[in-house]
C-alpha cells in the first residue's frame, strides 16, 4: 500500500492492457472492488460526496479527508484520493492530511470554482506538492480543458498539450485529461513518451481495453459506478413498492 507500488502498477503495461481503476464512494463498496481482485482502487469526489449527501465540488475537506481514511482502512491495496483543487490548503498541509488519511495517490484538478486557472500556476502548485510529498505520493494532474473549457479561439488539444507538457516538468505523475476526445490520447502518447496517461471511460464511449490501444495507461470511471449502484437500487425499490 505505497506509492511506489501504485507507480509500478502504471508502468510497462501493454497497449490494450490498461491500468483499470475502479472508484468505490464507501468502505463496504472498496472492500467489495478489492476482494473482486482489483489491484487499486481510485476514489471519485463525486461519488464520495454523493455518499456523504454532497453535490459534487461542495463536501468540506474535513468531511472528505475522513472519508479517504475509512476507505483506506477497510481495504488491502493502495487508494487513490479526487481531491479536487485541494480546498485551498498549503501544499504541504495537503500532502500531510492525504498521507495521514492512508491515501498513496491523488488528482488534482486545474479548476477553482469553474475557472481554468493559468497553467503555470497550476504546474507551480504541483511542482510543490512533489516537492513536499517526495516519491510518497502518486500525482494525477487533471487537465480540465474538455470539462472546464478554454478561451474562445484557443484549439482544446494544442492547450491540452500544452498543459500535459509544463505538468509532465512540474513532477506529475500520470496526467488526465478528463472528458478528452479518445483521439487526443494518442498525440499525447507520442509527445510525452512514457509518461502514464489517465482515460475516463464513459457510458457511450470506448470500453477500457479501446482506451488502452488509442494510448491510455490508466482507466477510471469518476462517480460512474456509484451512479449505477444507485439506479440499481431504485429499480430494486420500485419493484418492492
Amino acid at each position: 500500500m505505497t506509492a511506489s507500488g501504485l507507480r509500478a502498477l502504471h508502468h510497462g503495461r501493454a497497449p490494450g492492457d490498461p491500468l483499470v481503476l475502479p472508484g468505490p464512494w464507501d468502505a463496504a463498496s472498496a472492500r467489495v472492488l478489492a476482494d473482486a481482485g482489483f489491484p487499486a482502487l481510485a476514489l471519485p469526489s463525486a461519488g464520495v460526496a454523493a455518499s456523504l449527501g454532497y453535490e459534487d465540488g461542495e463536501t468540506p475537506a474535513d468531511e472528505m479527508f475522513a472519508a479517504v481514511a475509512r476507505i483506506a482502512r477497510a481495504v488491502p491495496v493502495p487508494v487513490s484520493a479526487d481531491i479536487e483543487a485541494g480546498y485551498g490548503l498549503p501544499p504541504a498541509e495537503l500532502v500531510e492530511r492525504l498521507l495521514a488519511a492512508g491515501a498513496v495517490g491523488c488528482n488534482l484538478e486545474d479548476t477553482v470554482d469553474g475557472v481554468l486557472l493559468d497553467a503555470g500556476r497550476q504546474a507551480d502548485r504541483l511542482a510543490a506538492v512533489r516537492a513536499a510529498a517526495g516519491d510518497a505520493l502518486f500525482v494525477n494532474a487533471r487537465i480540465d480543458t474538455y470539462v472546464t473549457g478554454v478561451p474562445e479561439g484557443v484549439d482544446p488539444a494544442a492547450e491540452t498539450l500544452r498543459r500535459a507538457r509544463l505538468y509532465a516538468a512540474a513532477g506529475a505523475d500520470c496526467l488526465y485529461p478528463i472528458l478528452a476526445p479518445p483521439e487526443v490520447f494518442g498525440p499525447l502518447a507520442d509527445a510525452l513518451p512514457g509518461l502514464p496517461l489517465n482515460a475516463l471511460a464513459v457510458p457511450d464511449g470506448p470500453g477500457p481495453r479501446r482506451l488502452g490501444e488509442l494510448g491510455a495507461t490508466r482507466i477510471t470511471f469518476g462517480p460512474g459506478l456509484q451512479r449505477r449502484a444507485m439506479a440499481a437500487l431504485r429499480a430494486i425499490v420500485d419493484g418492492l413498492r
